[in-house]
Order: C-alpha cells, then structure tokens, then sequence
C-alpha cells in the first residue's frame, strides 16, 4: 500500500504538492478565524434552518446542506466540510483532465486556482452557498464529460436534475440549461453515426430534467407563498441594473413609475452602485414615504421594463462593462461595485450585524466565541493581497484559448475535444454573464476558478495535439485474438495439431494451481448425459507446474506465455473450444470449489432445447465457506443484476456453468479478471434463455483464493456489473445473436 501510495505521488507530484499547500492554507484559515466567517447572507441561511421557506432573497439549497451538517457538527465542522469540498474540487478538475489525456502539468495547474486562491479559501470559511454551487457547477461537467461520448437521454436528464439542483443553489444557475443542452447537440459530432434525432431527444432529456426539478420547486414556493415561483426577492434585480441608467425624463414614464425612478443624476447613481438600488426599498423610510397601499413591486418592474425597450444599449453596455471587468489583472474596485473587502481576510473579524446578533448565532450552532488569530489572519491578507489569487488576465486567456478550440482552430479539428471544451466555457461565459446583468462582484467570479482552467487546458490540449492517451474517435472493445492469444493457439496447434474435441468440452483456467489441479481433473467424466466429455485446461501464464500436471493428467492444455487474469483465459478457451467443434462448453475452477458429479444437471437442460446458458446457484443450494462478506456480496449483486436486466438472479458469480459454445463467443468480453459477470449479464442483455440450478459451494481443495481484499473486489465487482449493462443497452444491433427474444428466458426458480 505504501508503495502504491508512493508510486502515484511521484506520477503526480505537481497536483500532490498544490493539494498539500491547499491543505495547509485552509487550515491556517480555520485557526484563524473562529468558528467561521459569517456575511449578511449567513444569518439568513440560519435563520431559515428547519423551516426551508422558499419565499426569502436565497433559494434553500444551501440550507438543505448545512441542516445535517449542523445537526451532526457546529459551524467550524461546515467550515471544515467546505475546505475538503474544495480540495475535492481542484482534485476532481484534475482527474477529469488527466482522462481527456492533458499533460499531468498542465492538469495540476488547471486545478491550481481553486487550490490555491485566497478568494476561494475565504469564500469557503464563510457561511455561504458559492461552495456548493461550484461543486454542482463541476458534478454537472463530470456527468456530461466523463465517459467520452456523446451523452444519451438518461445521462442528459440526470445532468439537467444536477443544474436545477444549482438553481436550488443559487438563482444564478438559472441560464445553465441553456449551453448544457447546446452541449448535447453538438457534442454529437464526437461521433458521426449519432443523427439529429438522438441529439435532440438527448437535448430534450436534459432539459425535461432540469425543468421537472425546477416546476417541483416552484410548486413547493406556490404552497407556502401562494406565489409559483423559484426565489424571492426584497429587491428588483432588473429594477437594480435600470435604475442606475434610467432618464426618467425622457422615457415616459407613469406618476407611479416616476415614484420609483431614483432622484440623483445619472452620474451620481453608477457612482452609487446597482446594489444599493436592488435592495432600494429594504429602507422602511423610503417605503413609507410612498403613498398608502402603494404596489412599489409593480411599480419597480413595469419601470424596469420600460428602461429595457427605451434604453437598451445602455443597460447591455453595463452589463459588458461588469462582465469583463471580472478578467482584469489585479482584485480592483470601481466606483460602484460591491465592496471588494467583503472578500478579503480582514485582521479583525469582519461584522456585519452588531456584535451581540452574532453571537447569539455562535451559542445556537457553537460555543456562542467568535474571534481572530491577528498574527495568522495577517499572513492570509499579506498571501491574498500580496499574489495570492488568480489574475483575471490568465483566466481570459484561457477562455480565449477554448474559444479557438471549440472553433477549431489549430489541431483542434482532429482533437476530439471540441465538445468537451464547448461545455465548461459555455457554462462559465454564461454564469458570469447572468451575474453581470444583475451587478458586479468580485464573489460572482469564484465559479470562473473551476470552469475557465478546465476549458482552457482542454483547449490548449485540442490546439497543440499532445496528449498522453488520447482516446480513438469511437472506443472498441479489445479484438480477439491479441498477441497473447496468437502465441498460445500456435503453440496448441503445433502440439496438437488438427485435433478436434468431443461435443461437451469441459473449460478450466488456471494459474498456479498445481496443489489441486490434478484431482479435479481426475473427476471430471469421459461422458456425461450420454455425450463424450473432453477437457480443457487454458494455463494462464502460470509460474509452477500447472501445466505439467494438467497434461500428466489428460486434459487438453493450452498455454498462455503471459498471466492476464481469468477472464482472458477463459475467452481464449470458449474461442478455441468452439473453433475445434464442441457443441457445449463447461467451466469450472481448478481448486475444486464444484461438484463436478452435478454437471448433468448443467447439460441436460442444453441438450432438452430448454436452455441457452445454465448456472448454479449456491444460494439455491449450499455453500459450505459462507464467510459473511461474501455471502452479503452474494445477494447483493444478485439483486443488482436482477434490478438492471428484469430477470431473477440469485447468483451472479457461480464459476460452474454450461452453455451453447456460440453464446459466449457471440457476447462481448473486455474483462481480463472479472469475468463472471461480464458474462451473464451480456447473456441476459441479449436475450439469451439463462436457468439456475441449486448447487454446491465447497471448500476450496488446496491453494489461496485470487480475488484479494473483499472491499476491492465488491468495488470491481460492481463496476464490471454496471460497465456491462450500460454497454449491452447502447449496443441493441448486436443482439442479433440470440436465439430467442427476452420474453422466452427461462428465469431462475425457488427451490
């Protein structure tokens, strides 16, 4: 394990050390603000703990978030939690990258931002949803990129559940469906064979998703508020960005809408700042001064909306003065603009509510002490104001570098990662985009730091060509024969040469198992339900006198030069037994697990036509090593299986089975170890007639079992499982090959 540990440290040094300096900023940022930081949002979070009421200024994402947390911990736990969660952010980019082969270099300082920027880690120490939102900003990437295809209807719905839930978040997430689903249209392009139809029923899917989500919430806002709606608001946001260039006099406006059209000249408003005028009428004094019964929400938007027709250059040219204003080279502030020190560590703990309100918020969640380490809290401001944050030049060069990808400049063409840039620059231009129509803030960027390094280093990766595996345009299954598999049928023909076996062959793959190899093969029967039986026994690269034994004892004896795991041996086997005339293939294990005086009860259902494949079942019948893990294992993919192909199966991993030798060569077979499954579940997607029948377990004759650390195996175990069935349900031409149609499988019977 250390070893292993040492060997991945030293392939990925540059990620290993941002992430050890990560980790060490971020506790120096716990030590030095206690318990957390709290914004004026915080107590909002808080005061709505347990009551979720969906009618305030925030959505109540982030809420059903830091309920269980609080239940569990205080709020330096959450605090706590959100570090990780962006540590787990920079680690996630990273991965992602290395799988769309970028440079391990160029991977690390993709995730170096969110790693290492002093905005990022003060954002995380407060009580504050922009964490949460940009972890579900980059879950929405891996669902939609991660598996390098063009993603169908059931993973674009699953995407388009992951944005509403950022919408949940914060309202800002709003506009994401929108280059999610032109993603899923174009993304289509990696591979020519998909139509239109499939991108637009995928498209479709992602954004049924998204908006089932959404209309649930929006229903949820209706039954409290009497209102449907996805958030509210004690401000206008439209109201906010016209108000500050609105010429109230010249643009015809109503008494009522006069009402609300701010005072000060035009200058003096920008001077201001929108935010002001979004939260204009939280002043009680403005909303008395306004006449009785007087509808300022109404007001406020039928003004809005007259500014937008009368003067629209003026609004869009505040919104792409606040838009780029975001990749500039320094954190500076503007006449205007939300306060950049909200974001800054401060060497006093920052208020923003009277001492007493705060504290009484840290006796309901902590110990009731705020305080500041002044020695720890200087570093931090010394470390973000001195360089210690992302320049806004570097993230708009990135995104430009994207652009040109996704337009395929350059190499870009031929990369195959056009769609895969498209994707995150697409959902950080339009994130940052919606922020800036409602106003400028520096913490409105904090999503930039995860999306524009991962668009820029797929991009750089697409313009210059070089990556470290990149992927073939369309995946394929390994091909069969390999080199291995050519050395090992050479090396059987020459011994053997045009040798032909009987119509039950019997299939054994073995490696090291010379202590109980020769008994098993001494059972096994000449004939069996009125057949002729051969062995054959497919040594895979084994390293003790298996193979000696196995031919001392009668068997045919196919030599593999290089050890790859059972799955490859036995492909090898069901290939070379089929090619040589065997009617029916059997396997079984060479440390003497099975009976081999049950085989009838595997043939004879082949033999009577009622069958294409039969398998034992130790739950049907006995298990004489229950060891409790396993046993648990058992049944638990065995109701995985069942779920996935809508065929009860009680046991997915019985090694004693029959079948027509057609049919495991007419099921795909990529796995080189976990083989058992691969099998049954690629029987059952093709309709395939499978039977179980009771059987026995036994204690293994001699030797140590291969499979290694139980949690490990049930890992793999569970990934071929799933990899299997989601393969088998993109593939439906090649199914071809089944005799009959699913609704003639036999399914497995109690006992």
């Amino acid at each position: 394990m250390t070893a292993a540990l040492a060997r991945t440290l030293r392939r990925h040094w540059l990620l290993a050390l941002f992430v050890l300096a990560g980790a060490a900023l971020r506790v120096v940022v716990q030590l030095a603000y206690q318990p957390a930081l709290l914004y004026i949002d915080s107590f909002r979070y808080l005061d709505d703990l347990g009551v979720f009421f969906p009618g305030g200024i925030n959505p109540i994402g982030y809420e059903l978030f830091l309920w269980p947390l609080l239940k569990i911990g205080d709020l330096a736990f959450v605090a706590a939690v959100q570090h990780l969660l962006g540590l787990a952010l920079g680690v996630g980019i990273y991965v992602l990258l290395r799988r769309y082969g970028v440079r391990p270099w160029l991977a690390a300082l993709a995730a170096a931002p969110v790693l290492l920027d002093g905005y990022q880690l003060q954002i995380e120490q407060n009580i504050m949803s922009d964490l949460l939102f940009q972890v579900v900003l980059l879950v929405a990437v891996f669902v939609l990129v991660w598996r390098r295809e063009p993603p169908g209807p059931r993973v674009a719905a699953v995407a388009g559940l992951v944005l509403a839930c950022g919408v949940v978040v914060r309202i800002v997430g709003l506009t994401l469906v929108v280059p999610a689903a032109v993603f899923v249209l174009l993304a289509a392009g990696l591979r020519p064979t998909d139509g239109w139809k499939r991108r637009w029923v995928s498209a479709g899917a992602l954004v049924g998703g998204f908006a089932a989500l959404i209309l649930g919430y929006a229903v949820y806002h209706l039954v409290w508020t009497g209102v449907p709606a996805i958030g509210g608001s004690t401000g206008n946001v439209v109201y906010g960005r016209t108000a500050v260039v609105a010429r109230c006099d010249e643009i015809g406006l109503t008494p009522a809408e006069q009402l609300v059209c701010p005072k000060e000249p035009v200058e003096q408003r920008q001077r201001t700042g929108i935010d002001f005028y979004i939260h204009f009428f939280d002043n009680k004094a403005n909303v008395d001064a306004l006449p009785p019964d007087f509808d300022y929400v109404s007001a406020q938007g039928s003004f809005a909306r007259k500014v937008l027709l009368d003067q629209p250059l003026d609004v869009l040219g505040g919104v792409v003065e606040d838009f780029l204003k975001g990749f500039a080279p320094t954190r500076t502030q503007a006449p205007g603009d939300v306060p950049l020190d909200r974001w800054q560590f401060q060497t006093q703990y920052p208020l923003y509510a009277d001492a007493w309100y705060v504290r009484e918020w840290s006796e309901m969640y902590d110990d009731g002490t705020f305080s500041v380490d002044p020695g720890l809290a200087s570093f931090l401001r010394a470390y973000q104001l001195g360089g210690g944050f992302t320049p806004g030049t570097v993230l708009g060069g990135a995104l430009l570098l994207a652009a040109a990808a996704v337009v395929g400049a350059g190499r870009a063409r031929r990369s195959g990662l056009r769609a895969a840039c498209l994707l995150p620059a697409g959902l950080a231009v339009t994130v940052l985009g919606t922020a800036a129509a409602m106003e400028f803030s520096w913490r409105y960027q904090l999503p930039g730091l995860v999306l524009i390094p991962l668009a820029g280093a797929l991009g750089i990766t697409a313009l210059t060509g070089h990556r470290t595996n990149p992927p073939k345009e369309t995946p394929m299954p390994p091909t069969f024969p390999d080199e291995v598999d050519r050395a090992a049928l050479d090396d059987y023909a020459e011994r053997y040469g045009e040798q032909r076996f009987a119509p039950v062959v019997v299939l054994i793959a073995a490696y090291n198992e010379e202590e109980a190899i020769g008994d098993v093969l001494d059972g096994i029967p000449a004939r069996s339900c009125g057949l002729d039986v051969d062995t054959l026994v497919v040594v895979d690269g084994a390293s003790d006198r298996t193979a000696e034994l196995s031919v001392k004892h009668g068997a045919y004896t196919c030599i593999a030069p290089t050890n790859r795991g059972q799955g490859a041996a036995l492909r090898l086997g069901y290939h070379l037994a089929a090619d040589r005339g065997a009617s029916y293939i059997v396997t079984t294990d060479a440390d003497g697990q099975y009976d081999i005086g049950e085989l009838p009860m595997l043939l004879q259902p082949l033999i009577d036509d009622r069958a294409d494949f039969v398998t034992g079942s130790r739950r049907l019948g006995s298990n004489e090593r229950p060891a409790l893990i396993r046993r648990v294992g058992t049944y638990v993919f065995a109701w995985l299986v069942s779920a996935l192909t809508r065929q009860r199966i009680t046991d997915t991993s019985f090694g004693f089975r029959a079948m027509l030798a057609e049919v495991p060569n007419s099921v795909t077979l990529e796995q080189q170890q976990y083989q058992s499954s691969e099998l049954l579940v690629g029987v059952l997607s093709r309709g395939y007639r499978v039977l179980e029948q009771p059987m026995r377990m036994l204690a293994r004759a001699a030797g140590e079992s291969k499979k290694g650390n139980n949690v490990l195996y049930g890992y793999r175990y569970a990934k071929v499982v799933l990899g299997t069935w989601l393969r088998e349900r993109r593939a439906p031409a090649r199914r071809g090959a089944a005799q009959q149609p699913v609704s003639e499988t036999v399914g497995a019977t109690d006992r």
